[in-house]
């Protein structure tokens, strides 16, 4: 039987509304590609992004437009090639990955070489809102070991301090989206630091954050929408302590592979992060995260149905995937 590309458009309800400096949405609008080659089949799910000009039609006429290369047997190595980063490429190199370990028979753990990956502690996330609705969110949470907590104004102290202040015991991400303005830039990483924030996340926007440079950082600074693949590293260290790694970013696990790889080189702290998707979305890169300094893979925490089966939560904690999820 020839290989064969399916490529479908699901939809999964938010519990709630996830709110970030941006916007709210109430659903996670996902791609599911499954690749059949024989009686195997590799599946992959991206989350296509507006913020790079993404739509799920413009990501499925993406991966519709390289069919032919795909079930004419296309390679991972060879996808890098044929397909820009960004969600569409995840969504094939994650279902080239799976398809690979169900053709084989041997896992894509057994193919890191991760003999005994661990469950790792993932943050979960507070969204954007008036101080004391963030502060009721934390406390519900505080018994977590770690939360990551949108801002992202003008005017975040508040925010900040009512969130601490919930949630004395927790350790805390801060992640603006771009959203602070230059003006009040140190004023809010002086009041992270004075509350004990582990890490703060794309103060600045992409492409304006030289400033990052010029001042003295009091905790560590992590870029986001600055860094996409392993091309922009190396400009970035100046400017930043931290860098988040995400599939739909770098373009799949492949890409992603290579870059935490360079980015221990250049001694940048790593968090593994997430758009809001199913475990099917978490399941590579909770292998990506393995050993990095942070985790941030609470999709599926956010919705009020997942994928079965899907990755295992407990507590804080964050499972390796089974095959019969992916990999």
């Amino acid at each position: 039987m020839p290989r064969s590309l399916e490529i479908q458009t699901e939809s999964f309800p938010i519990s709630g509304t996830f709110t970030i400096s941006r916007g709210a949405k109430t659903s996670a609008e996902v791609i599911l590609c499954t690749i059949r080659d024989g009686g195997a089949v590799g599946r992959g799910e991206c989350v296509p992004y507006r913020r790079y000009g993404e739509t799920l039609e413009s990501v499925a006429a993406q991966i519709e437009a390289v069919r032919p290369l795909i079930e004419g047997g296309l390679t991972r190595p060879e996808l890098q090639r044929a397909m820009p980063p960004g969600a569409a490429r995840n969504a094939v190199d994650c279902a080239l990955w799976d398809l690979e370990a169900k053709r084989s028979g041997n896992s894509v753990i057994a193919e890191l070489r991760l003999a005994a990956p661990q469950p790792l502690t993932t943050a979960f996330t507070i969204s954007l809102g008036e101080p004391d609705v963030m502060a009721d969110q934390a406390r519900a949470n505080a018994d977590r070991a770690l939360l990551k907590v949108k801002v992202g104004t003008g005017d975040d102290e508040s925010r900040i301090r009512a969130v601490r202040l919930a949630a004395p015991d927790a350790a805390i991400i801060l992640d603006a989206n771009e959203g602070w303005p230059e003006d009040t830039l140190e004023h809010h990483l002086r009041v992270a630091a004075e509350a004990g924030i582990a890490l703060v996340e794309q103060p600045l926007p992409a492409g304006k954050d030289e400033l990052l440079a010029e001042i003295r950082r009091p905790l560590l600074v992590c870029a986001d929408e600055s860094v996409h693949h392993t091309g922009d590293l190396a400009s970035l260290r100046d400017r930043y302590d931290a860098i988040n790694i995400k599939l739909d970013k770098t373009g799949g696990l492949t890409e992603a592979l290579a870059m935490k790889k360079e980015a221990q080189r250049l001694d940048f702290e790593i968090m593994v992060g997430c758009m809001v998707g199913t475990s099917l979305a978490m399941a590579p890169a909770v292998l990506l995260a393995q050993g990095v300094d942070f985790v941030d893979l609470d999709g599926p925490l956010l919705l009020a149905r997942d994928r079965e089966p899907g990755l295992r939560y407990a507590a804080s904690l964050v499972w390796p995937p089974d095959a019969a999820l992916w990999g």
